[in-house]
């Protein structure tokens, strides 16, 4: 996600500490905390899918491959 957007969200945030938000940015504010958190989910499974977990018996798996277990 663009930093512009990510400055953008605070700023509605402060915003709505000091007045009321209009309906519009209320419906902006939302738009961009889904594409927000659209984007932090896929970062940390794309993350998540390239860890490797070592067994004890010395045999590595794929997190990816653990998740059908």
């Amino acid at each position: 996600m663009e930093q512009k957007k990510i400055d953008r969200i605070s700023q509605l945030t402060r915003i709505s500490r000091q007045r009321e938000l209009t309906d519009e940015e209320k419906a902006e504010r939302e738009a961009l905390r889904q594409e927000y958190r659209a984007a932090f989910t896929g970062n940390l499974r794309a993350q998540l899918e390239n860890i490797s977990i070592i067994e004890p018996d010395g045999t590595i798996k794929k997190v990816k491959e653990n998740k059908e277990d």
